[in-house]
């Protein structure tokens, strides 16, 4: 084995583990809280949505984990293209499910005489079915990878193939490829959008409320002040999603691109789809310090 393949084995695998780990503990969170009866908020649901949708991304790390340590290991028929389906799935839940918490957010904020005052109670009634409709139409727009997915023992008989570490791909026509990146790519630019949108809002909210309220703050404590706080939280989280997203989809569309297969662009375009979901929760958890201290009260 190179040294090459085994520094890309090591970083799947602490990436993998490092994001199971912290999406499990928050996973774990909610359910405690759930039985402790502890009042859930309206955004609960999105975040729930949200760590279930990094699983799904993060355990694709194992079969890329294995790749990389052993150079003849190779997935089935069917688990290549359930296992590159479903990540895709879940790399756009993922996406679709932190630009709905983002303008849920921004809604909730909202100040009474603004437009959006009246979308507050509404907003709620409709988390749960917007959610839904976000797994569905994810796995009816990458229903594709089901049919042009296949094994490593297939596709070397088979003309017009792509050969990834562990699957391979069916190549599409030119126009057929390039429509369907148009469309992908469009698709989460368009939430992004959404999501930057909705968290530059709460940003402006935030700090006409600090100004506001200046005053108060210098006579309390010299501490930075609880709009300042989420602000930096809001920049924080949205600011490493957008880079990570982003990055991951340069490097997707130009894979997409090529007629070869390059495996460092692969194994990159992998980590950077991963990245996120597995430094997410450690973010989350941060605005969930009431419930992470009933699971860790030793920690506070």
């Amino acid at each position: 084995m190179s040294s090459s393949n085994m520094n890309v084995g090591i970083f799947f695998m602490s990436q993998t583990a490092l994001g199971m780990l912290g999406n499990s503990a928050l996973l774990c969170c909610f359910i405690i809280a759930d039985f402790s009866g502890i009042r859930a908020k309206p955004t609960d649901l999105i975040v729930k949505h949200l760590t279930w949708a990094n699983f799904i991304v993060l355990f694709k790390g194992i079969p890329q984990t294995t790749a990389a340590f052993s150079q003849t290991y190779y997935l089935d028929y069917v688990s290549c293209k359930l296992v590159l389906y479903f990540n895709r799935v879940g790399r756009g839940v993922s996406l679709v499910s932190t630009s709905l918490l983002s303008v849920f957010q921004a809604i909730t904020i909202s100040p009474n005489h603004s437009i959006w005052a009246q979308l507050k109670v509404r907003a709620l009634s409709i988390i749960g079915p917007s959610l839904g409709l976000c797994w569905a139409l994810q796995m009816l727009v990458y229903a594709f990878i089901l049919v042009y997915t296949t094994d490593i023992n297939v596709g070397r008989n088979v003309t017009g193939i792509k050969i990834f570490e562990y699957c391979a791909i069916v190549k599409l026509q030119r126009p057929i490829n390039t429509l369907t990146l148009i469309l992908l790519t469009s698709s989460d630019v368009m939430f992004l959008g959404l999501m930057m949108w909705a968290s530059g809002y709460m940003v402006f909210i935030l700090l006409k409320h600090k100004q506001r309220v200046q005053h108060i703050h210098r006579s309390l404590s010299i501490r930075s002040s609880p709009e300042t706080r989420a602000t930096q939280s809001i920049l924080t989280l949205v600011s490493s999603f957008v880079l990570f997203y982003v990055m991951s989809i340069v490097l997707t569309a130009y894979l997409s691109v090529l007629e070869g297969t390059n495996m460092w662009v692969s194994n990159a375009g992998a980590a950077m789809a991963a990245c996120f979901p597995a430094f997410c929760p450690f973010l989350l958890l941060r605005h969930y310090r009431s419930i992470f201290s009933l699971c860790c009260p030793s920690s506070y």
